[in-house]
């Protein structure tokens, strides 16, 4: 077995050597950028801004939001519901989301993200233009949804509910979802 090596250094040496290291990393912290950056999470507070309270009381589909959030609907048809109404369509419709609270029961996906790709999806099957530009504005306003929700949420229930004991944070998300959502399915 080969016996470790070891650097000699004398101990007035390693002293100087170690404050210029001392010295260097605190030279870091002025650096004109950053070296490393840490991502910014969502915001997940419970009470809407007041720009997020402008947004909100324009919205119809935010607004009808109150007639379904804590009456027995999960956030999954929370969703749909409002946006059936906007949408004119039948109401039974509403079980198509019936599975897909809870984040589907397993705290996956948030009931609002996909209420709201399913409206979407609602939305350009009445479009009066051929399947494929209607299945392309689909994908594009999908995909507008999707990145609009995770600027400010993480997709996941598990992620928004973590350590959580009430839905203020999910009803706020719903709110702003909700009003998103209109926008979409008014351009």
């Amino acid at each position: 077995m080969k016996e470790a090596e070891t650097v000699k250094m004398f101990r007035r040496k390693f002293l100087a050597s170690s404050s210029f290291l001392l010295l260097g990393a605190g030279a870091l912290d002025t650096f004109p950028f950053p070296l490393q950056t840490t991502p910014k999470g969502p915001d997940l507070r419970e009470n809407l801004s007041p720009d997020e309270l402008i947004a909100v009381n324009n919205s119809a589909i935010a607004s009808d939001m109150q007639n379904f959030w804590g009456k027995g609907y999960s956030c999954a048809e929370t969703g749909l519901a409002v946006a059936l109404r906007f949408l004119k369509k039948p109401e039974d419709l509403l079980w198509v989301a019936g599975g897909f609270g809870g984040g589907m029961g397993h705290q996956d996906l948030c009931g609002f993200l996909t209420a709201g790709i399913m409206a979407i999806g609602l939305y350009a099957g009445t479009l009066k233009t051929d399947k494929k530009d209607a299945k392309a504005l689909c994908g594009r306003k999908v995909k507008e949804y999707w990145d609009y929700w995770t600027s400010i949420a993480p997709l996941h229930c598990a992620e928004i509910r973590e350590g959580r004991k009430d839905f203020k944070v999910c009803h706020r998300l719903g709110q702003l979802a909700s009003a998103r959502l209109e926008e979409l399915l008014k351009a």
